[in-house]
């Protein structure tokens, strides 16, 4: 797997996490969120002697974009390669992204009181389910017995967590290549969606 802009996103500065913070607030309404993060599978053909590496949970080969976007579905960071049989939250875990979060270089603000409230929070990523729950990762509540604050916050959530979807769909559809079942080889897709990434950057 190669990260993809990963120093870039460890390049921020506590100023320009804010920035992005403040805009999640402004459009999406969710606070000290500095980036909403998604995998999208990529199709490619089946790669020769690879068994079920590439197969997916959907039912087809594929190869995985993890990607961090802003509130204004631009992409912040991106991990491109992942086998397609790997889940999200393994990939992420594996990735020099979350080794910066949990090491504290990748240079989040200090953490913030929420609006009409008075203690800390940490910034944080917003997620789905896929994703482990931590303090600087947030995914909605299980759907079984919720409460009426936690379905506002799971709707709240899915809005700001929207934007990495739509920015796969803009991605996709200014790049038709990634619509299609590419038959090149994993290292040349990877080139492929790389080059798609580098060109709306």
């Amino acid at each position: 797997m190669c990260d993809w802009r990963i120093i870039l996103a460890n390049a921020f500065t506590p100023e320009e996490w804010r920035a992005i913070s403040d805009k999640f607030m402004e459009r999406w309404n969710f606070p000290l969120t500095c980036g909403a993060l998604d995998g999208k599978h990529v199709n490619c053909k089946c790669p020769p002697n690879s068994g079920s590496l590439y197969y997916n949970y959907k039912g087809f080969y594929s190869v995985v974009l993890m990607a961090l976007v802003d509130a204004d579905y631009k992409f912040i960071w991106a991990d491109i390669g992942g086998m397609g049989s790997a889940s999200d939250a393994q990939i992420y875990n594996a990735s020099e992204l979350n080794e910066c979060v949990k090491d504290g270089s990748l240079g989040f603000p200090d953490p913030d009181p929420l609006p009409n409230d008075n203690q800390d929070v940490p910034y944080f990523f917003v997620g789905d389910d896929a994703f482990a729950l931590r303090p600087n990762m947030m995914k909605p509540y299980s759907l079984r017995g919720m409460t009426r604050p936690e379905r506002i916050l799971n709707y709240r959530l899915s809005r700001a967590r929207r934007v990495v979807k739509n920015a796969f769909g803009i991605l996709a559809n200014r790049f038709q290549v990634l619509l299609s079942t590419m038959q090149q080889q994993p290292e040349t897709v990877k080139l492929i969606v790389t080059a798609c990434m580098t060109a709306v950057s």
